[in-house]
C-alpha cells in the first residue's frame, strides 16, 4: 500500500475532528445554527468522501478495507464533538463556542481559497471562470437567505 493512502487517511481524520468540533459548536449556539452547519458539512462531505474513497484504492487498498478505514475516519468526527461539548466552561457555551466557530470556519476558508482561487486564476476558458464565479455567489446567497430565515 502507498503512504498517500495513509497520510489520506490521516487528513480526513483531521478534517471529520474539525467537522465535529463546528457541528457541536454551532448547536451550543442554536438548534438552526446546529442543523444548518450540520447540511452544510453534509453537502461538502458526501463528494469529498468519494474522492477520498477513490484516493484509497489508488493507493492500493481493496474495496472493502477502503471503506472501512473510511469509515474509520469518521471517529474523527465524533471526537470533535465530544471535545467541544466536554471543552464548555462552567460560565456556559459562549466561552466555547467564541474559539471553535472561528477555528473550524477559518479553516474552511482557508482551504477554499487555496483550492478554489488558484484554478480560478488559471482557468483558460472565460465562460468557465463566470460559471464558477456565479456558483461560489449562489452558495453565499443560499447562506445568506438560510441564515436569515
Amino acid at each position: 500500500l502507498q503512504i498517500s493512502g495513509y497520510l489520506n487517511l490521516l487528513a480526513n481524520t483531521i478534517d471529520n475532528f474539525t467537522h465535529g468540533l463546528a457541528v457541536a459548536a454551532s448547536f451550543l449556539v442554536s438548534r438552526k445554527v446546529g442543523f444548518l452547519t450540520t447540511m452544510a458539512i453534509l453537502l461538502h462531505e458526501i463528494p469529498h468522501e468519494v474522492g477520498d474513497f477513490a484516493i484509497l484504492l489508488r493507493a492500493g487498498f481493496d474495496r472493502w478495507s477502503a471503506a472501512k478505514m473510511q469509515i474509520s475516519t469518521a471517529l474523527g468526527g465524533i471526537l470533535g464533538a465530544s471535545f467541544a461539548i466536554c471543552a464548555q466552561s462552567p460560565k456556559g457555551a459562549g466561552e466555547t463556542v467564541a474559539w471553535i466557530l472561528p477555528f473550524t470556519s477559518g479553516g474552511f476558508l482557508y482551504i477554499a481559497l487555496v483550492n478554489v482561487v488558484p484554478d480560478l486564476l488559471e482557468e483558460k476558458n472565460p465562460w468557465n471562470s463566470l460559471q464558477q464565479i456565479l456558483l461560489l455567489c449562489t452558495g453565499i446567497t443560499v447562506m445568506v437567505l438560510l441564515s436569515l430565515t
